[in-house]
């Protein structure tokens, strides 16, 4: 990084000596002011709760212009990936910098079809668990257990180790979550097939059962490869802070992603999908359609206590660029299943026409987001609402390894450490037990 020829001065009111602070500019966004000499020179910290203000890195991965509505993956607008590219060139964009050629895609996509096999232990350690368990819970525990099966890809520092391990998560994610859908349900485990692809492998090892052949549908195959790249990457959102905040610490890279798999599970965050899909079926269950209305005067209400979910979205201060794309895969789904009048569907969409329409919706920005049609899509396809997440969870992880990759290669990092404002008591005595 170059600092710029503008600097910043921090003054104080209290006489104490002014400083400058480097000011840098990156290719696209805000400027930074670098603080990190601020409290070797004043003694004093920023104050910033959930690191609103703050840069907690540089990044070549991933820019998103929450006014402007517009995502990039390595300067890609995510519209044009999303309709050109499938999730494994997008996953090689991601962890390299550019898309492949021909060649590089037919070999990237040899190994991570060569590795999508996991350990057959791994179906003792799911029978721990109980049948109801929330598929998060599962997926925390299945992912921190791969570093002990995988003891030749753990150590971070060493790069053809970084490689394999992000070839090995990529590839098992899909076979993990699939175990764990079919543990739920009772029904037997279904082996990845190597003639498949990412997105249809991943169908056939949800779906299929021994008795009889499963036959993927290449619309249902794209609608999920169309979500897997929306949920690829998302800058430094929480479950990215946590992964590249546990990283820093030099813990194997199946541990740092199995903390991104906890963090992720918040319905502030990855469940968010599910929570919007328990939206609609709480109002489908106050009487639907016509209870739209009613519901949306609800929401209205400060005191009322009732969130809409699916609409808005912290960092976009305009129309989600996600949703849109989202939104068609989810009318070509419905058509596909033959689910146009599915009442579900038939809500949502009212839903969706008051919030665009009324004044109190549209002042505020709250339009649909990613979640809101992602959701539904799902929930076609036939993915029970508590997996909705671990599918998140699955898409996520490339991003995740190339933030974790990307923060290693760095030659300014170090284990993270944020500082806090005390409030509590200053320091006082203990007094004997009789006293207190």
């Amino acid at each position: 990084m170059t600092p710029s020829d503008v600097k910043a001065t921090l003054s104080f009111s209290d006489g104490s000596p002014s400083m400058e602070l480097p000011i840098y500019k990156g290719t696209i966004g805000p400027d930074v002011i670098d603080i990190r000499k601020l409290y070797g020179q004043t003694g004093k910290f920023t104050y910033d709760p959930g690191f609103l203000s703050t840069a907690s890195c540089n990044s070549t991965i991933t820019y998103i212009d929450g006014d402007k509505g517009e995502l990039l993956y390595r300067g890609y607008p995510i519209e044009q990936l999303a309709v050109n590219c499938d999730y494994l060139e997008t996953c090689y964009l991601l962890l390299n910098g550019e898309l492949p050629n021909a060649t590089q895609k037919a070999e990237f996509q040899n190994r991570v079809t060569n590795h999508t096999m996991v350990n057959e232990q791994m179906q003792f350690f799911l029978r721990g668990f109980r049948r109801d368990a929330h598929p998060m819970a599962v997926m925390t525990g299945l992912v921190g257990a791969l570093s002990a099966f995988y003891h030749d890809s753990t150590d971070i520092n060493n790069p053809e180790h970084r490689e394999v391990a992000a070839i090995r998560l990529i590839a098992k994610m899909p076979t993990l979550v699939a175990m764990a859908y079919k543990y739920t349900v009772g029904q037997p485990y279904i082996y990845p097939k190597n003639d498949l692809s990412y997105s249809g492998n991943f169908l056939r090892m949800m779906f299929a059962t021994p008795c009889e052949e499963y036959k993927v549908s290449p619309v249902i195959e794209r609608a999920l490869d169309r979500i897997f790249i929306l949920h690829a990457d998302h800058e430094q959102n929480a479950s990215t802070s946590t992964v590249r905040l546990c990283g820093s610490s030099g813990t194997n890279p199946f541990a740092a992603i199995a903390a991104g798999v906890a963090c992720l599970w918040g319905p502030a965050h990855g469940g968010a999908n599910e929570a919007c899909l328990n939206m609609l079926e709480d109002i489908q269950a106050m009487g639907g359609v016509a209870k739209v209305g009613e519901f949306m005067n609800q929401v209205k209400d400060k005191n009322s206590g009732v969130r809409l979910m699916g609409f808005g979205h912290r960092v976009y201060k305009n129309y989600d660029p996600r949703a849109k794309l989202m939104q068609e895969t989810c009318k070509e789904v419905l058509q596909e299943l033959g689910l146009e009048n599915d009442p579900l569907f038939k809500l949502a969409m009212a839903l969706e026409k008051i919030a665009l329409e009324d004044d109190y919706f549209v002042a505020r920005k709250l339009y649909p987001n990613v979640d809101f049609y992602s959701g539904i899509v799902q929930r076609a396809i036939g993915i029970p609402v508590p997996l909705f997440t671990a599918i998140f969870a699955l898409a996520r992880t490339v991003g995740w390894i190339a933030q974790l990759n990307e923060m290693i290669a760095d030659p300014e990092y170090k284990i993270g450490r944020p500082r806090q404002l005390f409030v509590g008591s200053a320091k006082r005595d203990v007094k004997p037990l009789a006293q207190r």
